[in-house]
């Protein structure tokens, strides 16, 4: 049985129709299904006692009832996925102490594994939030500004996360080896945007002024670390399935969907 079992736990799905790359993205058919559909799906495979769609968009809506998805609407001017979960939180007065798993509606193979165990991870700490990190071994991926890194205490709390290669290693990094390897012992880890959060949490974020780090990195976790919050980390044996994110994106998820 997961270890997530023990710890019962809600996962809110945040489809906001509007996208300037994917315009009504949470429809997007993969294989007869809207992708919001197919992501509920997997969630719903997961140890969460309950999943709830909290969409922005009358048509999402009832694309999810439609098959037999719970499904809500909530305010159109929502800045960000977190903020959505938040009037979810408020919606169904939810205890302080509830953790509540924000899957993206774009990630239409998600483990449920991957959720039970981040979950679990928050759980088994007194962090405010959880998340998830994969070991790199790519130079390239390292040195990718479009790939996250997040670096961690002892206990697994983040520390910081950033664009930039971090940890960096002086010597090595400016010797002749270059930037193509990386030296004896050292642990990079990609950051992979599953969240979960303590419902106070969310309670709290809503009012926390953005941060000059989140807006310097374009990483809106940096709030919550810059406001004192914990972050704990959850390290995945495996990297995740990306999402979907512009159109060559949804074209060969909707391939893979037709070889199902």
């Amino acid at each position: 049985m997961s270890p997530a079992a023990a710890a019962p736990f809600k996962i809110v799905i945040p489809a906001r129709y509007g996208s300037t790359r994917l315009p009504a993205k949470p429809l997007l058919d993969l294989g007869g299904k809207p992708m919001v559909v197919r992501v509920a799906e997997r969630a719903l495979l997961s140890m969460a006692d309950e999943v709830i769609i909290a969409t922005d968009h009358p048509e999402v809506r009832e694309a999810a009832e439609r098959y037999g998805m719970r499904a809500i609407l909530t305010a159109a001017g929502h800045a960000t996925g977190t903020d959505r979960l938040a009037e979810v939180v408020e919606r169904f007065a939810w205890d302080d102490e509830t953790m509540v798993v924000n899957v993206q509606g774009d990630e239409p193979l998600i483990d449920p594994q991957l959720i039970d165990q981040t979950a679990a991870r928050l759980a088994a700490t007194g962090a405010d939030m959880a998340t998830v990190a994969h070991a790199l071994s790519d130079a390239g991926d390292f040195f990718n500004p479009n790939v996250v890194k997040v670096v961690c205490a002892a206990n697994g709390d983040a520390l910081y996360f950033s664009r930039a290669p971090i940890p960096y290693a002086r010597d090595h990094f400016t010797s002749a080896a270059g930037r193509s390897t990386f030296p004896p012992g050292m642990h990079a880890l990609r950051h992979v945007g599953l969240y979960a959060y303590r419902a106070r949490f969310l309670r709290s974020y809503c009012h926390l002024a953005p941060s000059p780090l989140e807006n310097l990195e374009a990483l809106e976790q940096l709030r919550a670390l810059w406001h004192g919050f914990r972050i704990t980390v959850h390290l995945a044996e495996h990297l995740p399935t990306a999402g979907v994110d512009t159109p060559e994106d949804a074209r060969l998820m909707q391939d893979r969907f037709k070889k199902v």
